[in-house]
């Protein structure tokens, strides 16, 4: 059964599949998936290195491993790094939710 170290406490813990982190690796680098969508539009979906956004706050990047995070997203070129280069999509405002190695950015909220 794969283990897991808590963040919290340091701890090895068992964990099942459906618990499992979604990333994996590409070229040996670690991957996190990654979904970018609208009501009515997928913009990416798949594994990425890295996501960079903005906030009230500032630019900000999120890689593998990052804690779980929420945040409203101010307008920005999200930009999302793959294996196959950088994507990039414009947006105008957007909901970003972090948890277990998936980004989730929903547009036009």
């Amino acid at each position: 059964m794969p283990k897991r170290e808590l963040a919290s406490t340091g701890e090895i813990v068992d964990i099942d599949k459906s618990q499992a982190p979604a990333g994996g690796t590409q070229d040996g680098r670690p991957t996190m998936m990654v979904k970018v969508y609208a009501p009515f539009k997928v913009y990416f979906e798949g594994e990425a290195f890295s996501l960079t956004a903005e906030n009230e706050t500032g630019p900000f990047d999120i890689l593998p491993k990052h804690h779980n995070f929420l945040c409203m997203l101010v307008p920005c070129n999200l930009i999302v790094q793959t294996a196959s280069g950088a994507r990039t999509v414009k947006i105008s405002r957007a909901l970003m939710h972090v948890k277990a190695e998936r980004v989730t950015v929903f547009v036009d909220v």
